[in-house]
């Protein structure tokens, strides 16, 4: 049985610029179930989640010496890495492609896991208020929020006016917070 590694955020930071290996391990320890969750939130892909969180780490190694302290914490600092990978490969036409070339066990499999239902602290209950949005405001909601789409991606897919979706999307947080108390 191998130990956790226990070292103070700054020291790791101190190592790790100094492309320490065994640190970059208690790095891997200690983040990557949190950064995995993120990145399987966007791509939804067990198999593609893996990819991505394997591109975070390396490009974390990679990029250490440019994370600056005084900017945020490491944890948000890679987390906006992992997040921003999964984004861009949810763009990619790659994905795109394989997500319209599922074959017949992936489409069952997928479906099964979207259909189990997980305890997320942060999401207890948001899903089903959001729902309570009229269609309009739900649509920009859902693509926004629970897909990671952008404004302007958003405003595409839904063939609406950039200034259209972002009004619909002010006006949708106002409901849900009228909703909330």
């Amino acid at each position: 049985m191998t130990q956790k590694i226990t070292i103070s955020e700054e020291e790791m930071i101190v190592l790790l610029k100094q492309k320490d290996q065994k640190t970059f391990t208690a790095l891997y320890d200690n983040y990557s179930a949190a950064l995995y969750g993120v990145i399987l939130r966007i791509v939804t892909t067990d198999e593609v989640a893996e990819d991505v969180l394997q591109e975070a780490f390396v490009k974390i190694w990679n990029n250490f010496t440019s994370y600056d302290a005084t900017k945020g914490r490491l944890f948000t600092w890679m987390i906006n890495i992992a997040r921003n990978l999964a984004i861009d490969k949810t763009r990619s036409k790659d994905f795109k492609n394989n997500q319209k070339n599922l074959d017949v066990e992936k489409i069952v499999s997928y479906i099964d896991s979207k259909r189990n239902t997980t305890f997320t602290p942060d999401g207890i209950g948001v899903k089903e208020i959001v729902a309570k949005l009229k269609p309009d405001y739900f649509n920009v909601v859902d693509l926004i929020y629970f897909k990671g789409y952008t404004h302007v991606e958003a405003a595409e897919a839904l063939n609406l006016p950039l200034g259209t979706v972002k009004t619909r999307l002010r006006m949708a947080v106002m409901m849900l917070k009228e909703m909330m108390n």
